[in-house]
């Protein structure tokens, strides 16, 4: 019995430490740290971050259960972030995760939303998110195919991401997430992993894209989300809203 615990217990530990988060931005040629999940939650006084705080302490997701409501923003209680990264529209973000699991297939998608005023204090439930980049199904001639989150890996759990060259300077929340489809063939069986962090866009045009609110960005049945990836895969729509040209 002593045994058979011990194995559940070092399963679930694996499975725990399978998860990842984003520790890291490099915008403009300066890298910013990003908070720091595993570690900033247990200080008494953590350092300020461009990136929103969570208390996904296990470094777990949310699910389609969560989609209309706050968690899906900017994960699990998300708390704005006291900083911001400064980059030029036209730009790119190498945006640093912890190592991710080779078996969370899935699309990468990156969103911003404008914060008409001061990132570090805006309500998000208010931030309307248009989407800037989205990968998703890379080959799928054999099952489970390989996907955007596979790129990252080869990548070294790095992903770029550039910042339009034609919208309008100012404050933004940039929303990026990993979507692992491992268990998405049953409903609210797809895992988001949203990360959020704060921007300054400096130049750019003058667009001001219309968003979508965060807890309008999904539905536990879009054909993206309650998906089979073990099934013959010939196409993969990528949740969310129309991506900004």
């Amino acid at each position: 019995m002593a045994l058979s615990k011990l194995s559940m217990l070092l399963a679930s530990a694996s499975l725990v430490a399978g998860h990842a988060y984003v520790s890291s931005i490099v915008a403009d040629g300066q890298n910013y740290t990003g908070y720091i999940v595993d570690k900033y939650p247990y200080m008494s006084d953590p350092p300020e971050s461009v990136g929103w705080a969570t208390t996904a302490t296990d470094l777990g997701f949310e699910d389609g259960t969560e989609y209309q409501a706050p968690n899906i923003i900017c994960h699990r209680n998300g708390v704005n972030a006291a900083l911001s990264a400064t980059v030029t529209a036209g730009s790119s973000i190498d945006i640093q995760w912890t190592t991710w699991p080779d078996s969370h297939h899935g699309p990468v998608i990156t969103y911003l939303a404008s914060c008409n005023g001061d990132c570090s204090t805006v309500d998000k439930t208010t931030l309307e998110f248009f989407k800037i980049e989205e990968d998703g199904l890379i080959d799928g001639t054999t099952p489970p195919g390989t996907w955007a989150s596979d790129d990252l890996i080869a990548a070294g759990s790095r992903w770029t991401v550039r910042i339009p060259s034609t919208i309008a300077a100012g404050n933004y929340v940039m929303r990026h997430e990993i979507i692992a489809l491992h268990s998405a063939s049953q409903t609210n069986g797809a895992q988001n992993y949203p990360q959020c962090f704060n921007l300054q866009v400096t130049g750019g045009g003058s667009d001001v894209p219309d968003g979508t609110l965060g807890v309008e960005l999904y539905t536990n049945t879009d054909p993206g989300i309650l998906f089979d990836i073990y099934s013959t895969l010939t196409s993969y729509i990528i949740p969310g809203p129309a991506l900004y040209a």
